[in-house]
């Protein structure tokens, strides 16, 4: 395995586990939506994607998440407000990833989607 596939499996790990030892609260099921999220900083090359993905499908959220060329990441997110807010709260604190900005915009909602996918 090349040193960079190793790093990458690492820290695939390392995301996965701090995905799965967050505790999480008791969500009271509010309004439901979809948002188009446009993340910009320091979110490409750190787990961003994986753990965004990761995080949301342990919400019960669905929806998608990509690259986009300029070094940003955008992501739909659909389900419910409180689960997608705490999602947003969740990947700005993590310390390896840096958030400038968040551009949070309103879309429809997509009828039969059933996970949260990386694209």
């Amino acid at each position: 395995m090349k040193p960079i596939d190793r790093f990458k499996k690492f820290r695939d790990d390392y995301v996965i586990h701090q995905v799965e030892k967050a505790k999480l609260p008791d969500f009271e099921d509010d309004y439901f939506v979809r948002r188009r999220i446009t993340f910009s900083g320091h979110v490409q090359h750190v787990g961003f994607r994986l753990e965004l993905e990761r995080m949301a499908t342990r919400l019960g959220l669905t929806g998608w998440v990509k690259n986009l060329e300029n070094g940003d990441v955008q992501a739909e997110i659909q389900g419910y407000e409180s689960r997608i807010r705490f999602l947003l709260k969740f990947m700005r604190s993590l310390k390896r990833i840096k958030i400038n900005t968040m551009d949070n915009k309103p879309c429809s909602p997509k009828q039969n989607e059933t996970e949260f996918k990386i694209v």
